[in-house]
């Protein structure tokens, strides 16, 4: 057996990797965004385009500098990026996506709180689009492939499933108007994604499935997203009634059957990657 030095100790050590991989990360997507800007800028293009431009930029880079880190960092293949089944989970999970997030509104719809108010041209989904894939890439190589996955190989599948998920209901916390039970449901949305990587042990399912959800509900169906803004949508809605059904100023990801939507889904995928033996034991159990 190979005996490791301190200095090799220290750098194998999972809060060290994973402190590295925040800030090697980071930077390169902090000051990709300020590049893009400042070159962007100078162009004639339409605000709408520069941001589209600006968001492919750095996206590209996120995946870019993941890559290289761990491939050099951990001196293997990174596999969890790799192409092999893109097409069927990009499908799957844009599905998956689209479908949580349409039940979430149905429910609102019957309820009589959902109202379609106009119907856009298909050239206003440009910002919430860019907004979606930006931020799905971005959150899940922060949480899934970094946190996740570095913690698992340590702490097995359940105890990082657990951490992940409540880091990423807590860093939405400090969203506008959120609540109990909008970081109740970010949390479960956590669960969700972390057994959509544990199932298919590719960040392609979770990126899709966290993009079709986030533009699903603002690009389609006109509505709030994490507390933020709205951003033109192809359906100009008005969401009205119940805060449990609605999701209130938080959006519908914020409302009761978004909790247990997600829920359902993440006890599903766990189902599955238990029938095909996809979850890791602590290292204690090894």
């Amino acid at each position: 057996m190979e005996t490791l030095t301190a200095k090799q100790k220290i750098f194998n050590f999972p809060v060290t990797k994973i402190i590295l991989a925040l800030i090697v990360f980071m930077a390169f997507v902090i000051i990709g965004q300020q590049i893009a800007a400042k070159l962007l800028g100078m162009t004639a293009l339409d605000k709408d385009f520069r941001n589209l431009f600006k968001g492919i930029f750095v996206s590209a880079l996120a995946v870019t500098s993941y890559i290289l880190f761990f491939t050099y960092y951990e001196k293997r293949a990174v596999t969890e990026l790799s192409s092999k089944r893109l097409a069927q989970n990009l499908i799957i999970g844009t599905l998956t996506g689209f479908g949580l997030q349409a039940l979430t509104i149905l429910v609102i719809y019957i309820s009589g709180g959902f109202s379609v108010v106009a119907v856009n041209p298909v050239s206003f989904i440009l910002i919430p689009l860019t907004v979606a894939f930006t931020i799905a890439i971005i959150e899940e190589i922060l949480v899934r492939g970094i946190v996740f996955r570095i913690i698992e190989e340590k702490l097995g599948t359940y105890i990082a499933l657990s951490i992940s998920a409540v880091l990423f209901g807590a860093l939405h916390m400090a969203n506008p108007n959120s609540t109990l039970l909008s970081g109740l449901c970010i949390t479960f949305a956590g669960f969700l994604l972390g057994t959509a990587f544990v199932y298919s042990r590719n960040l392609w399912f979770p990126i899709t499935l966290h993009f079709a959800w986030n533009f699903t509900q603002s690009g389609i169906f006109g509505a709030i997203t994490s507390g933020n803004e709205k951003t033109k949508s192809v359906l100009e809605s008005k969401i009205q009634g119940s805060v449990l059904l609605t999701g209130g100023e938080f959006g519908p990801e914020g409302s009761i059957q978004a909790n247990v939507f997600c829920l359902i889904g993440a006890i599903v995928l766990l189902a599955l990657s238990h029938k095909e033996n996809k979850i890791m034991a602590p290292y204690w159990k090894k």
